[in-house]
């Protein structure tokens, strides 16, 4: 038998079509499995980070069909997006055109590596039945309160020309253009997350041991909880007089109020109200106002990374418990996003403030006892603090607190760094926000029998502003309300609200997607997903925002489900030469090329044994030869195989080199449950399928060859299932493919054993020792066999893996 990829491929790939074999079933009885990797944005071509993912996933999707689950394994489109527009600009294509035929050109690629998704569940975001959808839900959501619409200081990218999220604003420019981000003020519209903020908090607890620890600590530290004190600042009377007594005072937040007797100055964030007023009425030095607004144009994530810098703004606020004048400053290290935009500054106890009053000779004065330098953040006892002074900081943050509620001076609050998501976007190639603003009525949600309002397709895309604002007819309409004249909200929804559904959308037979967005049986069956795939770089945003929208869509009587995504696995990135794949860097790997040439049984299976799906993968051509390699050795390996089925063998009468590759077969086999079920370390169970047909190699018996084979190919069908499927069904009628192999729990008596000797952990050799052989014979014969490598050598460690290996650690003598 010769080994043909392409053939092979060709062939299994459409018995897989023709039997519809990766549907699943709409049978809610049956034990479900619903396995999902992040979709793809159809930018044109696949790459090996596309590879990698759906590899990994298609693995466990083809285990626990194997196992008898029914198993949900979809894959869509994240499909609306700036790309698109950037593309019909450059290309002069319109950017359905760019987006459909893009998707046309990648499920390809992704069919030629027979990845089992399901093809009847697949969608783009950008479908007019998707968006129709995603607007009842937001209109559902407007009615609740949810999401609702106001003018604030935005984010805004003068080359995209829409507004971007903090999250999408990286050192001061724009994640899609890495064009310079503006501060501008603006109308848009927001979803209150604040309101889940806790169960968004508390739930992560739940997913201990499931998602990435490391992923659970950024979702916390982005949301940020924080208990403390709010308290006023009253502006002196000379203050309020040089204001026009336009404002009495402002709040503040702090987390420890323990340090309040350590206050020595007070800072706002330039955009303050009372930094603008000072501005607008020239109350400022002119040099001083070109400062404070410069600082003001520069994005909060480029603030809080850059020197600490601000400016004395000549007015003071009163000490609420001592009464003394407290100086003013405006500093960039202040956001108005959080705590109102104000904070009281204890330079003491907090390392910020310390830096800031450090550079600008501002008094310090030490309030908390227990440190022997400044600035001490830590606990410790109160000093110089009144009636509080000689109590624990813990003590003294619930007396002061109570102390000031008390005398109406200020209360215990709780504050998050979470902020609400601004979900508008200045943009053509998005799903449009379906409102309508009538000079009557004000702003008013469309009819529901009306939707989806769907984009205008006679639209130019020329990078200059918002074609929907343009348009001659298109935002002209009728109020939904009053019937009079109005006109059409032209911004669209931010990209991330599409993706933060989608998981929902696949559980719905697509026999009802016509009649329901989310059908509740098929959604409470099949959620939440039991395993989900994607990179680190989605830690935050979409996992975030895709949590926010499950609990909301579940208040909204669509589900059941607390949190989508049960178990979380986040690949590593492809690299070449240590740097990450890109094509900016020119050193990507075409997928198309690779199955080409070698197949794309040996693209998955380079993939999955290269390192563990966790950690980074290092490109490596020579290992795609070495895994092409293995497969067509286990292909031509066939020819080996005695028997039709599974056979019964009697293990005693076998020879040493059968006993052992019949140990080794079985090796694998146990090894395989604990890979596809908990560590997913493909890696380890390739190498044991490897070290199994070496030991098979090694050995005559057909029967040996037979069941050794029966096993290897039902391990590895997930992984090469095009191979696995062709030998499978050539040799044993594809019988070993249904269902789970039968653990046998056989006591295998080998008559030695065969161990690796590595030093200073590369192989150099290998032993045989009898099956009981204690640590100190292992050695000493380790040695023996080694002495070549151990001459002019000390040993200065020795370590014996049981049944696998011995390894000495030596340095020269």
């Amino acid at each position: 038998m010769q080994y043909d990829p392409n053939t092979i491929e060709a062939k299994w790939q459409k018995i897989w079509d023709d039997e519809e074999a990766f549907e699943p079933s709409s049978d809610h009885t049956l034990p479900k499995k619903y396995i999902l990797s992040m979709f793809p944005y159809p930018s044109g071509r696949i790459h090996m980070g596309h590879v990698r993912n759906y590899a990994i996933g298609d693995a466990l999707a083809r285990y626990y069909r194997k196992q008898g689950y029914n198993v949900l394994h979809p894959i869509g489109w994240d499909s609306f997006g700036m790309p698109a527009e950037n593309a019909a600009i450059k290309h002069k294509l319109h950017p359905r055109n760019w987006t459909y035929d893009n998707i046309d050109y990648m499920r390809k690629e992704l069919n030629a590596l027979g990845l089992s998704f399901s093809k009847s569940r697949e969608f783009a975001t950008s479908d007019p039945l998707y968006t129709r959808w995603e607007q009842q839900f937001l209109i559902e959501m407007y009615k609740r309160g949810l999401l609702y619409r106001e003018s604030t200081t935005v984010n805004w990218c003068p080359s995209c020309q829409t507004v971007l999220a903090n999250e999408q604003v990286e050192e001061g420019c724009c994640w899609r253009c890495d064009n310079a981000v503006e501060q501008k003020e603006m109308p848009g519209y927001y979803l209150d997350i604040l309101r889940y903020a806790e169960e968004l908090l508390g739930d992560l607890d739940g997913l201990e041991g499931k998602w990435p620890s490391q992923v659970l600590t950024m979702q916390r530290n982005w949301i940020g909880k924080s208990r403390g004190l709010s308290f006023g600042f009253k502006l002196s009377d000379e203050s309020r007089a040089k204001l026009g007594g336009a404002f009495e005072g402002y709040e503040v937040f702090t987390t420890r109020p323990d340090t309040i007797y350590g206050v020595t100055y007070s800072a706002l964030a330039p955009e303050h109200p009372i930094v603008t007023s000072l501005i607008e009425h020239d109350l400022l030095e002119t040099e001083t106002i070109a400062k404070i607004t410069a600082m003001a144009n520069m994005s909060e994530r480029d603030r809080a990374q850059a020197d600490k810098e601000g400016y004395p703004l000549g007015i003071t606020v009163l000490h609420p418990l001592t009464g003394e004048e407290v100086p003013v400053w405006t500093a960039n290290f202040v956001l108005a996003s959080y705590g109102g935009g104000a904070v009281m500054a204890v330079p003491a106890h907090d390392e910020r403030d310390f830096e800031f009053a450090t550079q600008y000779e501002l008094p310090i004065v030490q309030v908390i006892e227990g440190g022997e330098e400044l600035p001490f953040t830590a606990d410790g006892v109160l000093t110089g603090s009144d009636r509080f002074s000689g109590m624990p900081s813990t003590d003294a943050r619930v007396a002061i607190i109570e102390y000031m509620e008390a005398e109406h001076l200020g209360e215990g609050t709780t504050n998050f760094k979470l902020r609400n998501w601004g979900v508008s976007r200045q943009r053509y190639w998005g799903a449009p926000i379906p409102f309508v603003h009538c000079p009557t009525c004000g702003l008013v949600p469309e009819k529901t029998e009306n939707l989806p309002v769907a984009l205008p397709d006679d639209v130019a895309i020329t990078g200059e502003g918002n074609p929907l604002e343009t348009h001659p007819t298109w935002k002209h309409c009728s109020c939904p309300q009053c019937g009079g004249e109005a006109t059409r909200e032209t911004d669209t929804f931010d990209t991330f609200v599409q993706s933060s559904w989608y998981q929902l959308r696949y559980t719905t037979d697509p026999a009802k997607w016509e009649e329901v967005g989310i059908d509740m049986s098929d959604a409470d069956y099949w959620m939440g997903v039991d395993q989900y795939i994607g990179g680190i770089e989605h830690a935050i945003l979409h996992l975030l925002y895709a949590r926010f929208f499950t609990k909301v869509l579940r208040d909204l009587g669509y589900h059941h489900t607390d949190e989508p995504f049960e178990r979380l696995l986040t690949q590593g990135m492809v690299l070449m030469d240590g740097a990450k794949m890109s094509k900016s860097k020119g050193n990507t790997v075409d997928p198309d090329a690779l199955v080409q040439k070698y197949g794309a049984d040996t693209a998955r299976l380079f993939t999955l044994f290269a390192a563990p799906p966790q950690k980074e993968l290092e490109w490596n051509e020579s290992g795609v030869e070495g895994a092409f390699r293995f497969i067509r050795k286990l292909y031509d390996r066939a020819e080996k195989v005695s028997e039709k089925a599974l056979p019964t063998i009697d293990h005693s009468t076998l020879n040493a080199e059968s006993k052992l590759a019949r140990a080794k077969v079985y090796e694998a086999l146990q090894k395989s449950k604990d890979v596809y079920e908990k560590t997913f370390a493909f890696n380890t169970l390739i190498a044991a399928c490897m070290e199994a047909l070496n030991a098979l190699d090694k050995q005559e018996d057909g029967t040996v060859w037979s069941e050794g084979m029966y096993v290897i190919l039902h391990l590895l069908e997930p992984i090469v299932p095009h191979m696995a499927s062709e030998l499978s069904d050539t040799l044993f009628g594809r019988a070993n493919l249904q269902g789970s192999i039968p653990v046998l729990d056989e006591v295998f008596e080998q008559d030695s054993l065969v161990l690796a000797v590595t030093i200073n952990g590369k192989r150099r050799t290998e032993i045989e020792v009898a099956p009981d052989a204690d640590k100190t014979t292992i050695l000493s014969t380790a040695k023996e066999a080694g002495a070549k490598w151990l001459e002019g050598m000390t040993i200065i460690k020795e370590i014996v893996v049981p049944k696998k290996l011995v390894n000495l650690v030596v340095k020269p003598s």
